[in-house]
């Protein structure tokens, strides 16, 4: 284990640890993905090169400081709920999860404001990364998206964002306080390690959710915005596009997936309901993809609000996005690039 391991105290007490499901059906010819799972309890060589670390992060102040209807912080439990009733393989690809099973870390834990949270979430993330194993978070608002990048600066990583969503998030601070709106911005603006000239993509964007102040500010920072009529015909081509574009400027890269990018008939629980969103479909495709890259080095997914679904669509739904990027990373360090 790297050097993180020297400061395991400082950052695992962050960390609330999950209980494994208890209401799954017990089958022998029929195993879920809960039923392989390692529950993390503290020990640091479970965090190892490769292996894919779930960190919930149960906080949505930024979602009520940014007008939004609260109820994310839900997210993760009901995400948990149904992504552990999936299967641990996928019988199309051969691929077997319980081979090398996900870990899950468990909750950040809440004990202060949003600044506080995000900081622990930074803490978390940049020691899983500095392990060399894939976060995977589970938000959350969209406020999560500056948490997950203060891990790559703990980590002292260059990297790139691709944000598919809906919308740019990159609002100013509130009163000096981050919100869901403005995590891009600030990662732009971190006092030390601003994200890089050119290190940010938007997929998904609508021109009716956007203003002519965050387009600008985006593409002043070099930023790409590719708008949801360029994407809709193949949101895979598109996430192709910018991992290359990133590969060549020399970033690894983190996806923050916001629900309110898919259309409110199949994702209807988030904050910000979108009638005329991206496919279901789509977003889980382009999650296995970037689960196959190899410069993929997280994800977080956010903006899950149990509390406005209907029967869990919206949870189920996020649930199978995780799925396959776990098949993809999988695949990925089963079959590493030459």
């Amino acid at each position: 284990m790297s050097g993180a391991s020297s400061n395991a105290a400082a950052w695992f007490t962050r960390l609330e640890p999950v209980e494994a499901p208890v209401d799954l059906p017990h089958r022998a010819d029929d195993p879920r993905l809960g039923e392989v799972v390692e529950f993390w309890r503290g020990a640091g060589a479970a965090i190892r090169p490769g292996r894919a670390v779930l960190v919930g992060f149960p906080q949505d102040d930024g979602v009520r400081r940014n007008g939004g209807r609260e109820g994310a912080a839900e997210g993760p439990t009901e995400i948990r709920r149904w992504l552990y009733r999936l299967t641990p393989w996928n019988a199309q690809f051969g691929t077997d999860l319980s081979i090398e099973p996900p870990l899950d870390a468990g909750n950040i834990r809440i004990t202060g404001g949003l600044e506080d949270s995000q900081q622990a979430l930074g803490e978390v993330v940049g020691a899983i990364l500095q392990c060399g194993a894939v976060p995977i978070v589970l938000g959350g608002g969209h406020e999560t998206a500056y948490g997950h990048y203060l891990g790559y600066v703990a980590a002292r990583r260059p990297v790139g964002i691709l944000n598919i969503d809906a919308h740019l998030d990159v609002r100013p601070c509130i009163d000096g306080l981050g919100h869901s709106g403005s995590p891009f911005r600030q990662a732009m603006e971190h006092p030390t390690q601003p994200l890089r000239h050119g290190a940010y993509a938007c997929l998904g964007a609508q021109p009716h959710s956007l203003s002519r102040e965050h387009l600008r500010y985006v593409r002043d920072h070099g930023g790409i915005v590719r708008w949801h009529s360029e994407v809709m015909s193949s949101l895979r081509t598109s996430v192709a596009t910018e991992i290359e574009r990133l590969h060549r400027i020399g970033c690894q890269f983190y996806v923050s997936i916001d629900a309110d990018v898919v259309q409110q008939a199949e994702v209807p629980g988030v904050s910000a309901p979108n009638p005329h969103g991206l496919s279901g479909f789509q977003v889980i495709d382009a999650a296995l993809s970037v689960g196959l890259s190899p410069q993929g080095s997280s994800l977080d997914l956010v903006e899950v609000s149990p509390r406005f679904d209907r029967d869990g669509q919206s949870a189920r739904w996020a649930a199978l996005v995780i799925w396959h990027f776990l098949i993809g990373l999988a695949q990925r360090v089963r079959s590493p690039a030459p």
